[in-house]
């Protein structure tokens, strides 16, 4: 949009000239001496309730009359018509002010109206105004030009604006204002642009908006308007430009608006409308910008829509429209911006578009088309961003797709494609955004462009090694080639500082070798997932160089090493994920003051860890001990764990097994916090330091060694969703501070040697007898024996390690697990959209994503906890 004061401004310079020359040309002394002495002794009194006005330095210092000591009497002197921003007549009477910018800070409320009856233009933009428009505004009666935008106005329109009947300009934009728009509006039938944007003005359009005969331009958006629109607004036949987009307008579109044949640009979208396209549309054939996305729009695109040849910018994403994309759209040959995302169209891609030569922006993802591809697109040689994502598109990608040598971003990820590329691949083009995921692509790693900071193809058939060659893209920023057929090894490139990667994501492909040992200093590299491949050997200590690195995950591959104690330097990690590996060993950390001081997910679950559980590591997790710190809510604009580049934004991801089925969590949750030390051979007493993990949400410590009773202090968890004990040792009877854990959803206490009654009262009376059973001395409900009599010995739990064996090395996944099952890793922390896996989605997991989310909302938008009761020692 054109800014409505820049065109107001130029159509007035004939105005703003004659009241130049009026100013030179007019004799001093023809000024009558009283009538300007009135109206400069009113214009002072407004001065002087202004608050930043009385300074030698203010925009108004220029506005003063003589003293009354002076000898003679000059009537100039008494004349407002020398002053700043002041415009007089032939007859010295002020006609205009001009105080755009001007620093005025006050109110309205002693200007005088009723001693300016000559006044026809005020223009006071961007200026520090508040209070009410005031209803005396209505007596100046010849006023041509009024604006008063960019201040702190409140309060309702007065319907005395009714009274100005030769106003031609109204801004009252980007103030507070609020109400309705008065029908006395109606009366200003030479009104010829009215600007009411970005206050809070809200009630229906008055249908007297139709009266308006004269109006050209009509900009209402960014406010809170309701109701339909007016079908009187059709009768507006001079309308050049109509924005009333941004609210919440409901109703269709009116049909009468096809009557607009002067109409350029037409705006209503971020609305509520619902119906169809008025097919009447296509007879504006003026029109130039078209945008009616984000409403609730059905039916189908209107073929008389390709009537519209002057279109440059045609917006309908964001509804419901259905049916094929006509094939008329390709009459559209002066198209520069086409979006038609988030709708449901079906069918082909007419080849017709292929005719929009002058085409840039094509958005076409999110919708149900089908079949491949036409080759007709490869003549759009204009084209710089190219998005069909997330379609059931088929076949190969056109040959001609070579010639769009001026493409900057593709996107054809979310669709069936297949066939092969060269393993040149984009080495030759500009691409700086390169988005294949989610396909049916095979043969080797295409290689980027130079250019190309957003790499993406995951999830396809890729196969091969990755060539070192990919790092010509010297530019590159996220690079994502999960979940392919990828053999060898890391190319050392790609921990080379140089490039400046920030996400390197090459989960579950068969990569093998060590780690790069090279990762150098200033590293931007933020997320590193390298899980479910082949690697081996170490971690490599350079490692501690990635100061930004947020994630980093290792999951599943063969790698033999120590607990990497030095990863608690990384000032910035918050998940660390080791889990189904070969790690071993004690877990004896130094006593240091600060380590790991943001990770709030640590998963080291099946490995060959041992000893006692590391207290001292428990105690440092402070990422886990305040919400605050661990999960920067007041840092955070987002729900959710994610990484920007300048081109695109990367959502960090997590796998979890749950039951002994893998789910992948594509989103986590900021404040999600977890802490997995499961399937391992940890010994001893559980510490009573880790009932410090106030915000912790996922706690597993099941298949271990562990002995003593369970500590009371685990009551201090209230945000617990799920606690695993299962398979220990663990003996006494279950603390009753358990049934303090109000959002506990699942336990299992199973496999263990507890005694007593089960606790009755509050959560632990929801639990099923899964969650207790295989304990020799537990009893009462849910348990079948009732009493300490009816309680049987039970043979011991298998054991799941023997102690003078070695744990073999195969995909935990083929474990049978006794009882309810093995649940580890994280179970929430993602809008189920986002969940991927083999079995289904049960609803007690729905369940818990949904509420995890609205606590997450209300963490975000509440940062302060709530007290909690504590249980217990420290």
């Amino acid at each position: 949009m054109g800014s409505p004061k820049l065109a107001t401004l130029v159509s007035l310079l004939p105005s703003f000239a004659l009241f130049t020359v009026l100013s030179v040309i007019i004799p001093l002394g023809a000024i009558p001496a009283c009538a300007s002495t009135l109206e400069a002794q009113a214009l002072l009194k407004w001065k002087s309730s202004l608050q930043n006005q009385n300074q030698p330095t203010s925009s108004l210092s220029t506005w003063t009359l003589p003293s009354q000591n002076a000898t003679e009497f000059n009537p100039t002197a008494a004349s407002p018509c020398g002053w700043y921003g002041i415009s007089c007549n032939v007859a010295g009477s002020v006609i205009g002010i001009n105080l755009t910018s001007s620093n005025i800070r006050g109110t309205l409320d002693e200007f005088p109206f009723s001693s300016l009856p000559y006044l026809t233009y005020i223009d006071v933009y961007i200026n520090e105004l508040f209070g009410g428009v005031p209803p005396k505004i209505g007596l100046l009666t010849n006023l041509t030009y009024l604006d008063l935008s960019f201040n702190h106005l409140s309060g309702i329109i007065p319907r005395e604006i009714g009274d100005l009947t030769k106003l031609e300009v109204l801004h009252l934009l980007s103030n507070k204002l609020n109400g309705s728009i008065p029908g006395e509006i109606g009366q200003l039938r030479m009104l010829n642009e009215l600007a009411l944007y970005s206050n809070q003005l809200d009630g229906s359009l008055p249908s007297s908006l139709g009266n308006l005969s004269s109006l050209a331009r009509l900009y209402i958006y960014n406010n809170s308007f309701s109701g339909s629109i007016p079908l009187e607004l059709g009768n507006l036949t001079n309308l050049e430009e109509i924005y009333m987009d941004t609210n919440h307008l409901t109703g269709p579109i009116p049909p009468p608006f096809g009557k607009l044949m002067k109409l350029r640009e037409l705006h209503v979208f971020d609305n509520e409308l619902t119906g169809s396209i008025p097919p009447e549309l296509g007879n504006l054939r003026l029109l130039r910008r078209l945008s009616l996305y984000y409403n609730n729009l059905t039916g189908s695109i209107p073929s008389t829509l390709g009537n519209l040849t002057d279109l440059t910018l045609f917006y309908l994403y964001g509804n419901q429209l259905s049916g094929n994309i006509p094939d008329e759209l390709g009459n559209l040959r002066a198209m520069l911006e086409l979006d038609l995302t988030q709708n449901q169209l079906t069918g082909p891609i007419p080849p017709s578009l292929g005719n929009l030569t002058e085409l840039q922006y094509l958005f076409l993802s999110s919708n149900r088309l089908s079949s491949s591809i036409p080759g007709s697109l490869g003549k759009l040689r204009a084209m710089v961003t190219l998005y069909m994502s997330g379609n059931q598109l088929t076949g190969p990608i056109p040959f001609s797709f070579g010639n769009l040598t001026r493409l900057v971003n593709l996107s054809l990820a979310n669709n069936q494609l297949s066939g092969r590329w060269p393993t040149e691949g984009f080495s030759n083009t500009s691409l700086s955004m390169i988005a294949l995921s989610y396909n049916k692509f095979e043969g080797p790693l295409p290689l980027p462009s130079p250019s190309t900071s957003y790499y993406s193809i995951r999830n396809n058939k890729i196969e091969g090694k990755i060539s070192s060659s990919i790092c010509i893209a010297t530019h590159l920023s996220i690079l994502l080639l999960s979940n392919n057929s990828l053999t060898g090894s890391l190319p050392e490139c790609l921990s080379n500082s140089v490039i400046g990667l920030l996400v390197l994501n090459l989960r579950s492909n068969r990569l093998s070798g060590t780690i790069p040992v090279r990762f150098l200093l200033r590293s931007s590299l933020r997320t590193l997932d390298l899980s479910q491949n082949q690697f081996e050997g170490t971690l490599p200590r350079s490692l501690v160089n990635c100061k930004n690195l947020e994630v980093l995950d290792f999951s599943n591959n063969k790698i033999e090493d120590n607990f990497p104690a030095w990863l608690g330097t990384l000032p910035e990690l918050k998940v660390l994920i080791l889990r189904s590996n070969n790690f071993k060993g004690h877990l004896d950390f130094p006593m240091v003051a600060h380590l790991f001081p943001k990770l709030h997910i640590l998963d080291i679950s099946d490995n060959n860890f041992a000893g006692p559980l590391p207290a001292n590591l428990i105690g440092k997790l402070h990422g886990m001990m305040n919400i605050q710190i661990g999960q920067e809510v007041q840092d955070k604009s987002s729900l959710y764990m994610r990484q920007v580049s300048s081109t695109m934004t990367y959502s960090d991801s997590v796998a979890v097994i749950i039951k002994g089925n893998e789910i992948r969590l594509e989103r986590i949750l900021t404040i999600f916090t977890t802490l997995d030390l499961s399937l391992n051979s940890f010994e001893g007493n559980i510490p009573n330091v880790i009932g410090h993990l106030y915000s912790l949400i996922g706690l597993n410590l099941s298949h271990n060694h562990l002995t003593g009773s369970i500590p009371p202090i685990i009551g201090n968890l209230t945000n617990l969703e799920w606690l695993d004990l299962s398979s220990n040792k663990l003996s006494g009877r279950i603390p009753r501070e358990l049934g303090d854990l109000a959002f506990l959803e699942y336990l299992n206490l199973s496999e263990n040697q507890l005694t007593g009654r089960i606790p009755q009262d509050k959560q632990l009376s929801t639990f099923t007898s899964d969650s207790f059973r295989g304990n020799m001395g537990l009893y009462g409900m849910p348990l079948q024996n009732t009493s300490l009599d009816d309680a049987q010995s039970l043979p011991p739990p298998p054991t799941f390690f023997q102690e003078d064996s070695t744990k073999e090395r195969t995909s935990w996944f083929e474990w049978k697990v006794v009882g309810i099952g093995y649940v580890s890793g994280i179970v929430i922390g993602i809008s189920m959209a986002y969940i991927s896996w083999e079995t289904g989605r049960p609803k007690w997991l729905a369940r818990k994503v949904r509420r995890m989310e609205r606590r997450g909302a209300k963490w975000m938008k509440k940062p302060k906890r709530k007290a909690v009761k504590f249980h217990g020692g420290r």
